[in-house]
């Protein structure tokens, strides 16, 4: 049976979702007007982490600086994120998209995959995405893109077509005329500097692409990536859309050491920086963790490993962070130089239920802002299209 892959991606999602909040509150719909969410609203020094159309049609990007921004439009609407606001409208998205198919691969907090096939045809993939989208914007309030195709690659390029609010198909017998006239730099996974290596050789566009043989590629960029981008460009991907992502087992993180460690303020300072990673992590993915393990790699490629269950589930680092320490403790003789530091949580759970206790660390309420500037600040930096692709056990 002939596979029908939807690519769900909402627009503009971090503008359109603090859009719908203020317009609950009665302000005026910043999607319509040049308009800008920034971490620090009060500083020019802010990035931009969405524009609206509007924005982008002057010339303003995210990853930009405010104070650029503002030089190019200094009636611009600047406004802050919020990071438990746009949790609760990833949820509500993707429960929309799991009612037309439980197959159903989330790639970041705004966009997802699901596998159609059983669900519709070829013949009505169109009517059915209309469907779908239209639902998102009737009942969430934002608009999505949705992308068809018989694989998750040909999906994907076809959500990236003219938006907002559109539905787009990219069957194999529309990869000429529709994907091989784009430039390379359209092409999933292809980077800047990749684009910058492929047009030195005379590569623009992902047909001239299509048409490089496998040896030529991998002189450029190695054997691996050769093949990938040569099936790529041929508009050939044969991964599955897995569940997976939305029931990981575990998350893991780990620092390994350019010289081996044996200063305690060091080895703490990574075992921070690994739980700061791996709590972000469950929280964007809106889980909580009931277990937590840490383990130490001596010089000697030996393996020490500990781990214990919390009283109740959690996605804030600072309780994770103590747990670890104290597992630190047993783990490491304080003496022995350590090549590796590492930390797991585990048993996840998409709960949010959280009892009270009246041995609560009166810090909590502290904890939980840290860790919700920290996912702000990560928001700025890091390419959500590739957090799909972090390993996860």
């Amino acid at each position: 049976m002939s596979r029908v892959i939807f690519h769900i991606d909402v627009n503009s999602a971090f503008l359109s979702w603090t859009a719908v909040k203020m317009l609950g509150e009665g302000a005026q719909d910043i999607r319509l007007v040049p308009s800008v969410v920034s971490g620090d609203p009060d500083d020019r020094r802010s990035i931009i982490t969405a524009a609206s159309i509007p924005a982008k049609k002057l010339g303003i990007k995210t990853a930009q600086p405010v104070s650029m921004a503002l030089r190019k439009c200094p009636d611009l609407i600047i406004v802050g994120g919020d990071w438990q606001w746009y949790k609760k409208c990833s949820r509500g998205f993707i429960s929309i998209c799991r009612s037309y198919s439980p197959v159903l691969q989330q790639f970041s907090i705004d966009e997802c995959f699901i596998d159609m096939s059983g669900h519709c045809t070829r013949d009505d993939a169109v009517t059915v995405a209309t469907r779908l989208k239209d639902e998102v914007k009737e009942k969430l309030g934002f608009t999505v893109n949705v992308g068809i195709g018989s694989n998750k690659l040909l999906a994907k390029m076809a959500s990236d077509f003219e938006k907002p609010d559109k539905v787009h198909t990219l069957w194999e017998n529309e990869i000429e005329e529709k994907m091989w006239p784009l430039g390379v730099r359209d092409l999933l996974w292809v980077g800047r500097k990749t684009e910058e290596l492929l047009n030195a050789y005379g590569i623009n566009t992902i047909g001239q692409l299509a048409s490089v043989g496998i040896g030529p590629l991998t002189q450029l960029v190695g054997k691996k990536f050769a093949m990938q981008l040569h099936e790529n460009a041929n508009g050939r991907d044969d991964s599955p859309v897995e569940t997976v992502r939305g029931e990981a087992k575990s998350y893991s993180a780990e620092r390994t050491f350019s010289k081996d460690l044996t200063d305690p303020k060091d080895i703490d300072r990574a075992l921070f920086n690994v739980a700061c990673i791996v709590a972000h992590r469950i929280r964007r993915d809106l889980f909580r963790a009931s277990t937590v393990s840490v383990f130490v790699k001596y010089k000697d490629f030996r393996v020490v490993q500990k781990q214990c269950a919390m009283a109740q589930p959690t996605d804030v680092t600072a309780v994770i962070l103590n747990e670890a320490r104290r597992m630190l403790d047993d783990a490491w003789d304080g003496v022995t130089p350590i090549r590796q530091v590492g930390l797991g949580v585990s048993k996840l759970t998409h709960d949010n239920i959280r009892q009270l206790s009246l041995f609560e660390d009166e810090n909590m309420e502290y904890y939980r802002q840290w860790d919700r500037n920290y996912d702000e600040e990560k928001a700025k930096s890091e390419d959500a299209r590739m957090l799909a692709y972090e390993e996860e056990d």
